[in-house]
């Protein structure tokens, strides 16, 4: 009985030590924001970090300072801008689309979202780092330059995106070129013909179409297309009228010699 008694005795006086105005164990306030001061402490470290391409700190640092940065302040989107810069610095290419993507997207207006669009083109064409490997990144990098021509013709990212798509033209043409030489040397030249035939029309301003062209011909030639080898000439010689090739390939017509006694002019 006295076991069972001693325990409740406890609890009871327990209990009476709390009604009487115990210790006080309330929670302290925690202060769930940083002062300005502290977000600007927080703002020079990342941004010392940034200068000297530490990217892994760097980018751990811009993630933080703009969780503790208010919405109105003027450095978060450019903080946003670093950490995406910071996340290619790293060769993670994809969060750094990401990023870029975000300030370009949620910040349509700003002088900084034609650029960031095209880092973002830049980060995927990175990825893309030979013709021959699969040109998945290289399309999407492609549509993207092509997007930022669109929304901002005339900023001067779109100028570069204009170069960055003339360069892309020349990979996608030379990487189909590539296929179209593997065809002439099995000798299956139809398949040859049908990846010669979509150079010259899908990038007609490629580098290599002249290179095609020549090829397209000799393929006509040598299966005896008479009318096909005319009319690719024709072309040839319009629009790529300076070719190293084209008078081997393609040469002038010459007029028929005329017979002794004939005139050469007309009645």
């Amino acid at each position: 009985m006295r076991r069972v008694l001693l325990p409740l005795l406890a609890v009871s006086l327990l209990a009476a030590a709390c009604g009487r105005g115990g210790p006080d164990v309330s929670p302290t306030a925690v202060r769930l924001r940083l002062t300005a001061s502290e977000v600007d402490s927080l703002w020079n470290e990342a941004l010392a970090l940034y200068q000297k391409d530490d990217w892994r700190k760097a980018g751990t640092a811009l993630e933080r300072v703009q969780l503790e940065m208010p919405t109105t302040d003027g450095r978060a989107l450019l903080a946003r801008f670093y950490l995406a810069e910071s996340r290619l610095g790293e060769k993670s290419n994809l969060q750094a689309v990401r990023e870029f993507r975000r300030v370009s997207d949620e910040f349509p207006t700003d002088t900084l979202a034609p650029v960031a669009l095209l880092r973002a083109a830049d980060s995927y064409l990175a990825l893309w780092r030979r013709p021959e490997l699969d040109p998945t990144y290289g399309h999407t990098a492609y549509a993207t330059y092509q997007e930022l021509v669109t929304r901002y013709p005339t900023a001067p990212a779109a100028a570069t995106a204009a170069e960055r798509l003339k360069d892309l033209d020349n990979r996608f043409a030379w990487k189909e070129y590539k296929a179209a030489l593997f065809y002439v040397r099995i000798k299956a030249m139809d398949s040859a013909i049908l990846y010669l035939r979509d150079i010259v029309a899908t990038w007609p301003h490629a580098e290599i179409v002249p290179e095609a062209l020549t090829k397209l011909v000799e393929a006509y030639r040598g299966l005896g297309y008479v009318e096909d080898t005319s009319e690719t000439c024709t072309y040839f010689r319009r629009q790529w009228p300076d070719a190293p090739k084209i008078n081997d390939t393609c040469p002038v017509p010459k007029e028929p010699t005329p017979a002794p006694g004939e005139s050469s002019k007309g009645p």
